[in-house]
């Protein structure tokens, strides 16, 4: 290992030998995270950049700034970021640019409607200013636009735009304000982790310790990343947008012109001086450097191809008129890094120690200061204040390699202002996981989606042409098919493939002190099985786990295959010596089987004797089912009596082919997850990163009754303050008044026109046949029986709190 260099030069000043963080990147976003881990304490922080500051994608961005998102935590955080702005620039003494001018998102045909009326549901209960103009008053507020060509706005008073390159340096003086440095040109060309966790980054005017680094790399972040061996999904792709020439009723006008977002005609505008900036996503993306930026890549543009953009130029002539007869000033085609879902890749990397990123975040001057307020959280306290899986790092895991990173930010970038409806799966990137299945259930008609890149069935039409549906903010073909699943399920049996649950494996003579102080539940006894919660530090949500105990010193956690990766992150930050930890979700593929002659069908495949009394509900065995080895849970999602049956893959083409012929005459049908949902919803049961994540803790969400209070756990003195307190909020089920369509989530409760809180997750319960959401609402409108109202596409329709379960309120199917 090289001798760390002492005050070496760089830039005119000298580098430090060491730092509590490096960050690499000088863009918006690296240095938006050097200025908060600064304001909130971690003075001894460094930044390192290339070349100039800005240098790659932030200097060319169009600096348009907006809030809306399709999640809304994100909407927050871009909220955060424009309110930053004014803060940074009086700190900094820069100015950033800033023009709030308000903006439009324009709806042209009904479903784009639909989507606006989504979003304003959204805004009223986070609190954004957002409001429903009509086509008029959008001429009115920018009289370049046509309004014949469309129904509704919404308008928001914070939109606008800013200068990125005087935004970015606001950002870097005000680090410095607060004690932080940073150094140009100055690249990092080496990162080597110490036995201590800390990291050597090597640069050419010497090498620096850093305690964490992270990565910010931007158009760079695979190349910071394979530094280190990590492969980073991320893609940079080519983008277009025009500055016009000056336009004569705006060069007249004394006050500043909205911007705007016309989704059907795939544009976004603003004015930029005298004249207008308009951009647009091309229908066919053009990956660039998919093989690595280069280095020496820096303030450049690349060559820009109007004819890729002529099609969507032409919709913003018509719907701008003004546009058509004016000149074109400058043509900007530069890269920006997109990634495989559009939302950013932030936060602790996997399988990595002290190592952060902060990568493909694309509308950095959107979510640029939101990112550095959740990384510096995350850095300095443990945990974000908000939820912020929609941009976790850890969404993504092995399966998300360089190649599907490429083909799912390509489609990203081609729907940047295309519909995605609920429930709509995308055609590209899929295939990436599959079980031995796979075949098997798409011949029998099921309709597939991709989930943490395993392909699982959602729900079974009648065979593999019949297998399609039109996706719809409305109920859809599917309706009726989930619904004999679901009959199957609750009068004879059903089956559904498991290898998507996650399952992690804890060995060691350690491992139950480990899990009492991880889990906030009861370690179960060997041969049971519990459900638990795990909490975070502040008493959040982090896991809603069940834990199988195969032996004394030998547990399996089963839980939501998404957050495998996130709950891998946090058990190997904490597992003791005298434990091992696997995220083993792989290594287990799997039947589940429910419904009142599961029993039935189990018995027929197994010696091993599952009679109520001798196999009791939340029992486990190492057993043989179908003359495979597998692991036997007496426990069922559905709220029936079931079954998870779980097999190494090799086993699993066996195993299925057993269920298939034992079930012949017991009424078998395979069903999907939007059976299952439909069920749980009945049961009024949370999921996973719906109704259950870091946004709420245990006594709002109702999962405290899970809870050993014997022991210490983490979370266990911010969850008794919380329980001492009384929840704000409670998770509550609510039967909704409403025919042909459902929730599908983030729509606004409200009373008497007052939003109480959100819904959380919801659809259409089949076998009660009623219109089912669960949502948080205030701790006083939670009682059973209160009556609420629910906005569904701006309509508000009656809703009612229920209690108790609407279906087998007591467990009884179950236990039986």
């Amino acid at each position: 290992m090289p001798e760390i260099q002492q005050n070496v030069e760089a830039g005119g000043k000298k580098l430090p030998s060491h730092a509590k963080a490096v960050i690499i990147g000088g863009g918006v976003v690296g240095c938006s995270i050097l200025f908060h881990l600064a304001k909130f304490g971690w003075k001894d922080v460094v930044l390192l950049e290339r070349n100039e500051l800005t240098s790659g994608s932030s200097w060319h961005a169009a600096g348009q700034i907006h809030t809306i998102s399709s999640d809304p935590n994100i909407s927050r955080l871009q909220s955060y970021t424009i309110d930053l702005y004014k803060e940074i620039e009086e700190l900094s003494g820069h100015s950033v640019g800033l023009h709030i001018t308000g903006g439009f998102y324009l709806a042209s045909n009904k479903t784009w409607y639909d989507y606006l009326k989504r979003e304003r549901s959204k805004a009223r209960y986070m609190g954004l200013h957002q409001e429903f103009i009509s086509p008029s008053e959008v001429s009115e507020r920018h009289p370049l636009i046509d309004p014949k060509h469309y129904l509704a706005a919404l308008w928001d008073d914070q939109d606008g735009d800013l200068d990125p390159s005087g935004a970015t340096y606001a950002f870097a003086k005000a680090a410095k304000v607060h004690g932080a440095q940073f150094f140009t040109h100055c690249p990092a060309t080496e990162t080597k982790q110490r036995a201590d966790g800390s990291w050597d980054v090597t640069t050419p005017q010497g090498v620096i310790n850093a305690e964490h680094i992270v990565n910010c790399g931007g158009l760079w972040a695979r190349e910071v990343g394979h530094m280190q061996g990590i492969n980073i999904p991320v893609q940079p792709m080519e983008h277009h947008y025009l500055i016009t020439e000056a336009i004569p009723e705006i060069a007249s006008r004394s006050d500043r012109l909205p911007c705007g977002i016309d989704y059907e005609a795939n544009i976004y505008f603003r004015q930029e001086r005298q004249g207008m900036l308009l951009g647009t996503y091309e229908p066919r993306g053009t990956p660039w450097k998919v093989e690595g930026t280069p280095w020496d890549f820096g303030h450049e543009l690349l060559q820009p191809d109007l004819e890729r953009i002529a099609d969507r130029l032409e919709l913003g002539f018509e719907r701008i008129p003004a546009l058509a007869n004016t000149g074109i000033k400058d043509a900007i085609n530069g890269p920006f890094t997109f990634g495989p879902d559009g939302n950013p890749m932030i936060g602790p990397v996997p399988g990595m120690r002290n190592y952060w990123c902060a990568v493909g975040v694309m509308a950095g001057f959107c979510q640029g200061g939101g990112v550095g307020l959740t990384m510096a959280e995350w850095m300095i306290d443990g945990e974000p204040s908000i939820d912020v899986w929609a941009m976790d790092v850890a969404r993504f895991g092995d399966w998300a390699s360089p190649d599907w990173g490429t083909v799912k930010s390509t489609e990203n970038y081609e729907r940047r202002f295309v519909m995605t409806f609920p429930n709509e799966t995308l055609p590209k990137g899929r295939l990436q996981k599959t079980t031995s299945l796979y075949d098997r259930l798409v011949a029998k008609g099921a309709v597939m989606d991709q989930g943490f890149g395993l392909e699982n069935a959602l729900w079974f039409a009648d065979g593999p042409e019949d297998a399609h549906e039109e996706p719809t903010f409305e109920r859809n073909r599917s309706f009726d098919y989930v619904a004999r699943e679901v009959k199957a399920v609750r009068e004879a049996v059903g089956a559904i493939e498991i290898a998507n649950f996650a399952k992690h494996e804890v060995k060691g003579i350690g491992a139950r002190a480990f899990l009492d102080t991880v889990l906030a539940g009861y370690v179960p006894k060997p041969g049971r099985l519990t459900l638990t919660p795990m909490l975070t530090e502040k008493g959040k949500l982090y896991g809603d786990l069940t834990v199988a105990c195969l032996a004394e010193d030998h547990f399996m956690l089963f839980g939501s295959g998404a957050m495998q990766e996130a709950h891998r992150r946090w058990f190997e930050a904490r597992v003791p010596d005298d434990v091992t930890y696997r995220n083993v979700s792989d290594d287990w593929h799997g039947i589940a089987l429910s419904g009142p002659k599961s029993r039935a069908l189990l018995q027929a495949i197994t010696r091993q004797d599952v009679s109520a009394e001798a196999f009791k509900f939340r029992d486990l065995a190492q057993t043989y089912v179908g003359g495979v080895p597998v692991i036997l849970n007496r426990i069922s999602f559905s709220g029936e009596l079931g079954y998870e049956i779980y097999c190494r893959p090799q086993y699993l083409l066996r195993l299925y082919e057993a269920v298939e012929e034992a079930g012949t005459d017991l009424g078998l049908r395979w069903y999907g997850a939007r059976a299952l949902m439909s069920m749980r919803l009945e049961k009024g049961w949370g999921v996973w990163t719906l109704d259950f994540r870091p946004d709420f803790d245990a006594v709002e969400s109702g999962m405290d009754a899970f809870i050993n209070w014997k022991k210490d756990f983490i979370g266990k003195q911010a969850t008794l303050a919380q329980q001492s307190a009384g929840p704000a909020r409670k998770l509550v089920t609510l039967v909704i008044d409403v025919d042909g369509i459902d929730v599908s989530g983030d729509e606004a409760i409200l009373t008497q026109g007052r939003p109480v809180g959100y819904v959380s997750s919801g659809g259409y319960a089949h076998h009660a046949r009623k219109s089912v959401a669960m949502g948080y609402v205030e701790a006083a409108q939670a009682a059973g029986g209160t009556a609420l109202e629910v906005e569904i596409l701006g309509q508000m329709y009656p809703a009612t709190v229920h209690a108790a379960p609407l279906y087998d309120a007591n467990g009884a199917n179950m236990r039986a």
